[in-house]
């Protein structure tokens, strides 16, 4: 494979490109080195190419596989784990330019969009036409619809509206040796051979380049109203969760904090948290009739052992009630700024089954107390899905050693408990090793094998996902 030394492409990469699209200035070079992932190494490009075509992106792909060169396709670079980072002297395909909606059709509620728009643009776009465009990931003001389709995105709305592969209907993707390919229907319903299009969604940009999507649309959002439940151990959250699940109610979000983030957001002053609570549940209904959904619900968390309980009556206090769940990040921001050094918060995404989940928060907090860490855990108690933060000191060797250590243990904690490495965030650099240790040989076996099908000189993101 071609080395940051050897710069015998350029002239051909240039030669297709207006000046406006290939960037060679130190600057932006290095910014466009890492997405936000933690603990994963990057190198800087030797280029980064912003197009606006699809011949642009067709072009670059020719010139990086004729040379053998290495190309790394970026969005928003708000991942998590490593997928966008930089290979050394590698060509970075920014795809923010490639921001255009092309098309909104009411009639077959359907949207289709360059990968550069934005998750909220694209919400606010089609709420205009009464619509719903679901997957809600935390960086949903910044992230694009190329990187949520490329890492499977998620999102708080998860268990009842399902997560971004379940709205992907088609794609348009470039090939590492440049070829266009359009895969996927418009209609609601296709089983016309194989399922192409869900094979790129998760892949992570290592199979191909996606350039277009068409993607499913919801009728607009009914309105919502929220409650929040408080419970004396993890065990009692868990099993108000279960019985929420069984009896058969739909929540359009059910989240959790465990006690170290329900303190956290109690010390920024929100008036229904009770700081000392081990977990504390917040669920929002949506339809016709949410208020006697959520009077079912509370009656479900108190039978479970819910000792403090605010059950909102309308949209302002349903805001109040959803707003501690959206304190977690400015909570965890302010507890970093008190520590020293240069503290940082590293976002986890571990999926276990929703019976074990209060299990595994309290593994996490036996793993924090271990390893001497704060860790708060949140995440999306209504699927299972966890994002346990471990707040640090990065220039610290031995705090940065033991984050590192609780990361792995988290991981094994998570397998070890039936899960998965990661329900939503990707497998980038940071779980390739994991990656190994879930798979079946055999499926690790055709997924390289599909890979060295699809980019047979392994240009594509090199070094991701599988290696």
């Amino acid at each position: 494979m071609t080395t940051s030394l050897d710069l015998t492409w350029l002239p051909a990469l240039r030669a297709g490109l207006s000046s406006g699209c290939l960037h060679e200035d130190p600057e932006t070079r290095e910014r466009h080195s890492r997405d936000s992932a933690p603990f994963s190494p990057a190198g800087v490009p030797a280029v980064v190419v912003t197009p606006e075509t699809v011949e642009q992106v067709q072009h670059v792909l020719r010139v990086a596989h004729s040379y053998g060169v290495p190309v790394v396709p970026q969005g928003a670079r708000t991942g998590l784990a490593g997928a966008a980072n930089a290979d050394e002297g590698c060509i970075v395909l920014s795809l923010l330019r490639m921001n255009r909606i092309l098309e909104i059709d009411p009639g077959n509620r359907l949207v289709r969009c360059e990968p550069g728009v934005t998750n909220r643009a694209l919400s606010d776009a089609v709420a205009g036409h009464g619509l719903f465009f679901p997957p809600d990931p935390a960086s949903w003001n910044d992230c694009t619809i190329g990187g949520n389709i490329a890492v499977g995105a998620g999102g708080l709305c998860c268990v009842k509206y399902g997560v971004t592969a379940d709205y992907v209907l088609g794609l348009s993707v470039v090939t590492a040796d440049g070829e266009l390919v359009r895969m996927g229907r418009r209609t609601v319903k296709g089983v016309a051979g194989y399922d192409l299009t869900k094979l790129f969604v998760g892949s992570e940009g290592t199979l191909g380049v996606i350039v277009e999507a068409t993607l499913s649309l919801r009728p607009a959002q009914p309105p919502s109203l929220a409650m929040l439940a408080q419970f004396p151990s993890a065990t009692a959250a868990g099993e108000a969760v279960a019985a929420i699940i069984a009896a058969g109610h739909v929540p359009s979000a059910l989240e959790l904090m465990d006690q170290v983030t329900t303190a956290a957001v109690a010390a920024l002053g929100h008036p229904m948290l009770t700081p000392d609570a081990s977990a504390t549940l917040i669920v929002e209904c949506d339809g016709d009739d949410p208020s006697a959904e959520l009077s079912a619900i509370a009656e479900l968390c108190r039978t479970a052992g819910a000792l403090n309980m605010a059950v909102a009556a309308d949209q302002e206090q349903s805001k109040q009630v959803l707003d501690a769940r959206r304190l977690v990040l400015p909570a965890l921001q302010r507890h970093a700024a008190t520590q020293p050094g240069r503290p940082t918060a590293f976002i986890e995404d571990v999926a276990v089954p929703r019976t074990r989940l209060a299990e595994f928060i309290d593994q996490i907090a036996a793993i924090a107390e271990k390893h001497d860490l704060y860790i708060s855990t949140v995440g999306h108690a209504g699927d299972g899905n966890l994002h346990p933060t471990v707040v640090f000191d990065q220039s610290d060797p031995d705090a940065f050693q033991r984050a590192e250590q609780a990361y792995d243990a988290i991981m094994a904690a998570g397998l070890e408990l039936g899960g998965t490495i990661t329900g939503e965030h990707g497998v980038g650099i940071l779980k390739r090793e994991w990656l190994r240790r879930e798979l079946d040989p055999a499926a690790l076996r055709i997924q390289q094998a599909i890979k060295s099908l699809l980019d047979p000189k392994n240009i594509l993101n090199p070094g991701k996902v599988l290696y």
